[in-house]
């Protein structure tokens, strides 16, 4: 028999209460009880073996041999690695297709003031944004573009979700994710740190005109909205200024996440020209 059938050298086999404790994971509510969260598939799990403090790895022992690599990864790393049954893998994921590798890792504490002590230049703000696949790909976004933190409101997704964390491609290991805080909190907070607040809008000032203007280069958080609502008006006051991405071509409007990149790109960019 192969070593794939067996699971890979050095697994082991785990106990009961662990598959409970695990299978615990696809709970919200149990997520943030342990203060765990799965994260599925290759790329995820290598970003989460590199970047973040994993408990666990659990391999479908029939593909075992497929992810050879991430498992001789957790093995130098004295990650623990359980080789187990395809059905426990599809119960643990939320996929058509698993892929046949999960991580089991601790949810890093990230808070506004540690945010705040490290001088941040450019942050995104998430209000009420509640779709898992939208907030996953706004915080890929903001890792791309160097955001320092992402905050994420009251009333949104939690990023531990794991169509979020997959969205995401792994971005959620790279930086701080701040969580549960009222816009209003985190508006005033950041101002009071030398921030300016910008919210997303389309039909605010153009933002082409706070580029020419040089009004890009200070420290700067863009506060994106619901991506079925946008931003109330409530909450777009709570802002500095509303800005909007210029359209020139007949599409009525961008999508969040191609809207959090022109705002994050352009902000990013005039930053690093004033360096």
């Amino acid at each position: 028999m192969t070593s794939a059938q067996h699971g890979p050298a050095g697994s082991q086999e785990p106990s009961g209460a662990r598959v409970r404790s695990v299978r615990r994971l696809t709970s919200r509510k149990h997520r943030e009880e342990e203060g765990q969260f799965l994260a599925e598939g290759r790329q995820a799990v290598r970003e989460a073996l590199t970047h973040g403090d994993v408990i666990a790895v659990w391999v479908d022992r029939d593909l075992a041999d497929r992810h050879h690599v991430l498992v001789a990864q957790a093995e130098a790393a004295g990650v623990p690695v359980y080789a187990v049954g395809s059905h426990l893998i599809a119960g643990l994921s939320d996929t058509v297709t698993p892929q046949g590798i999960l991580a089991q890792v601790a949810t890093p504490a990230a808070s506004l003031d540690d945010v705040l002590s490290a001088a941040p230049r450019l942050v995104l703000v998430c209000a009420q944004i509640r779709d898992p696949g939208n907030l996953g790909a706004v915080v890929r976004v903001a890792d791309a573009f160097g955001a320092d933190a992402v905050v994420c409101t009251k009333g949104s997704v939690e990023w531990t979700n794991p169509k979020v964390v997959r969205a995401s491609v792994g971005s959620v290991f790279h930086l701080p994710l701040v969580t549960g805080l009222a816009l209003a909190d985190v508006a005033d907070r950041l101002r009071a740190a030398g921030l300016q607040i910008l919210a997303a809008d389309g039909g605010g000032d153009d933002l082409q005109d706070y580029v020419t203007r040089g009004l890009l280069t200070r420290p700067t958080a863009w506060v994106m909205g619901n991506e079925a609502w946008g931003l109330p008006e409530e909450d777009a006051a709570l802002a500095d200024a509303v800005v909007g991405v210029p359209i020139w071509g007949q599409a009525e409007s961008l999508n969040l996440a191609t809207a959090a990149a022109v705002c994050l790109w352009t902000t990013a960019s005039a930053q690093r020209i004033q360096d």
